[in-house]
């Protein structure tokens, strides 16, 4: 009996001894996993912050961007605008076949247009007083199929002025020729401009009297108000709120065209 009673306490130990080996391994695995899953907490946490940090950095660094593209954008619009000043006492005439300059000199040529289109303008200002005059660009293309234009600078800028308001009132021929005299810009602003012409034209044709301002928005006039655009995009916003116009100008295509151009 005392054997049996031994050899049961001895079991009971061995089971408890087991017991206490196991918990405590079960203990040491927990905390194991529990410090696992702490550290990919941690680990998870540090890549939120790392995260966020970025989209901070990105949030700045777009805004720096943006200030960057505003500054570029203001310095052109500035040098643009310079450059149109420089040549405001310019006049551009456009059309003036080549050959006319190899027969006459073009200051002698500005002189009998202005003498043929409003001679009363001679007659009130006197001779046509020019600092300088010469063809842009400067050499000849003979791939071109349209003539250089001129370029004259004024020494009167009075009288500039009074020459292109009377060229807008009507057309301007020099002999059985056709031409344009307009102020002369920048490329650029040209390029802005030039960027309007099929709406000009539309708008013209359906009355809505539309003038282009300095340097080149576009004005019109609806419902007994004046609407102004500096864009073709806003020109398209706008009539896209208004079908009956909407069907009328093909602004999208326009801008395919004048890009296909400008490639």
């Amino acid at each position: 009996m005392k054997d049996e009673a031994k050899e049961m306490k001895d079991e009971i130990k061995r089971m408890k001894d087991d017991l206490q080996r196991k918990s405590e391994q079960k203990e040491k695995d927990d905390q194991k996993a529990r410090d696992e899953i702490q550290s990919l907490r941690t680990r998870i946490q540090q890549l939120e912050l790392s995260d966020l940090t970025r989209q901070q950095d990105t949030i700045k660094q777009n805004k720096k961007n943006e200030k960057i593209e505003e500054n570029v954008t203001h310095l052109i619009h500035k040098t643009n605008d310079l450059e149109n000043r420089s040549r405001r006492d310019n006049l551009r005439i456009i059309g003036l076949p080549e050959d006319h300059d190899k027969r006459k000199s073009l200051d002698i040529i500005l002189e009998e247009i202005i003498q043929e289109n409003c001679p009363e303008m001679l007659e009130q200002e006197g001779k046509v007083e020019i600092e300088r005059i010469h063809r842009s660009p400067p050499v000849f293309n003979p791939q071109l199929t349209t003539p250089r234009n001129v370029i004259a600078k004024f020494k009167n800028n009075q009288m500039k002025e009074k020459i292109i308001q009377a060229a807008k009132k009507k057309p301007f021929r020099y002999h059985v020729i056709t031409v344009r005299l307009t102020q002369d810009l920048a490329a650029s602003t040209l390029k802005d401009q030039k960027a309007w012409n099929m709406i000009f034209w539309k708008a013209r044709e359906l009355g809505l009297r539309p003038r282009i301002k300095y340097p080149s928005k576009l004005t019109i006039f609806l419902q007994g108000k004046v609407w102004s655009f500096y864009t073709t995009e806003e020109f398209q916003a706008f009539i896209n709120k208004r079908p009956e116009l909407n069907r009328k100008f093909d602004v999208q295509a326009q801008n395919s065209r004048e890009s296909s151009k400008g490639n």
